[in-house]
């Protein structure tokens, strides 16, 4: 395969230094060219026809996102990796970019002790994510089972009394247009783990409860996890569901990373089955990698229900297509299908089946 061609738009002549070095120390990437100024950059765009592209949060002419904007006129498939420093106001411009058309975002490094230390940081979020939006194989999915594996009927349901949702890349935006349909008054809490550091995960928080459905908190330690509450697990911490008595309660941890991830959804969903075991409803939607996998393992055994978001709605097919092709899933949806599907399953008919969607949305490639 040929080699990820990669754009570096950024106003510090260091930092594209320091990325173009990176990039090209990669044989499966290939720095494009770099662009310090707008200008520069929507010149090097029609040129050099990149595979995918880097972009400064803040740059010096034109903001970050009023250049994004501008890209997305221009190509408006062309994966958009923001560089974004750990910052209330780059954090905010960040989700905003998110939302306009940005396909994920790294965080610039911060307090890492010495210049090797910041360069292996960036090397570790944003190579993966580079190879990933650029159409490289990052990990190898295990073989599909054999033929199509299309929705399971299932005649006997336990209550749910969890809704639990894992994500990553694109999944804000995923986590949006699934709350935007789902309506108030939900009755069972609401936890999710996206993949995101500290302050991006309380500001996503914070975003998802503008939707009106359901609001929305980054958890707390020792938090009771209420009916219609909707839970973030915080950036740099696993959230874990521990029943106390009557009660269950949000537990934080700064265990070691799963999956290369703190938070992680393996360990959310390993506590959901354990607090709720049978009782849950997990949704794997867009994101990198195979975190989740292990948990959807743990919840099938009980016999909860799992549903997964679908290739062709997905920015990058990594974890759903993990759960998907394992089997593990009892629908495959596209995202617009996803919030429907939910309430259904929270939901039953009294007969406790569930409506038969096409069969194109049902089926594992």
């Amino acid at each position: 395969m040929k080699p990820v061609r990669t754009l570096i738009i950024d106003d510090s002549s260091a930092m594209r230094r320091m990325l173009s070095d990176l990039l090209a120390s990669d044989p499966e990437i290939e720095v494009a060219g770099t662009a310090g100024s707008a200008a520069v950059a929507l010149k090097l765009l029609e040129e050099t026809n990149p595979d995918v592209l880097t972009l400064d949060v803040e740059m010096p002419d034109v903001s970050g996102l009023e250049l994004l904007v501008e890209i997305r006129k221009r190509r408006p498939k062309l994966p958009v990796v923001m560089f974004s420093s750990l910052t209330q106001r780059a954090a905010s411009t960040t989700l905003d970019a998110l939302a306009r058309g940005a396909s994920d975002y790294v965080a610039k490094p911060a307090n890492t002790g010495s210049r090797e230390a910041s360069i292996e940081q960036v090397r570790a979020q944003l190579l993966p994510k580079l190879k990933a939006l650029g159409g490289r194989s990052v990990i190898a999915a295990p073989a599909p089972r054999p033929g199509p594996r299309p929705r399971t009927p299932i005649k006997a349901v336990e209550p749910i009394e969890i809704l639990a949702i894992g994500s990553s890349t694109g999944g804000p935006n995923a986590l949006a247009e699934l709350f935007k349909g789902i309506p108030r008054g939900l009755e069972v809490p609401v936890v999710v783990v996206q993949h995101m550091p500290p302050l991006f995960t309380k500001l996503l928080a914070e975003r998802l409860s503008t939707l009106g459905s359901i609001p929305f908190v980054e958890a707390q330690d020792g938090e009771r996890a209420e009916e219609g509450q909707g839970y973030v697990a915080p950036g740099d911490h696993h959230l874990r569901l521990v029943r106390q008595g009557n009660e269950v309660r949000c537990q934080l941890t700064r265990e070691a990373p799963e999956n290369s991830c703190r938070p992680a959804v393996d360990v959310l969903f390993r506590s959901v089955d354990e607090t709720y075991p049978g009782r849950a409803l997990a949704l794997v939607l867009t994101g990198m990698g195979q975190d989740g996998l292990r948990g959807c393992e743990a919840l099938a055994r009980n016999g909860a229900q799992i549903v997964v978001q679908d290739e062709a709605t997905s920015v990058v097919w990594g974890m759903p297509g993990f759960v998907a092709r394992a089997g593990l899933a009892q629908a495959v949806l596209p995202l617009e299908g996803i919030a429907a599907e939910t309430m259904q399953r929270l939901r039953p008919t009294p007969a406790g089946r569930f409506p038969t969607f096409p069969v194109e949305h049902q089926h594992v490639r």
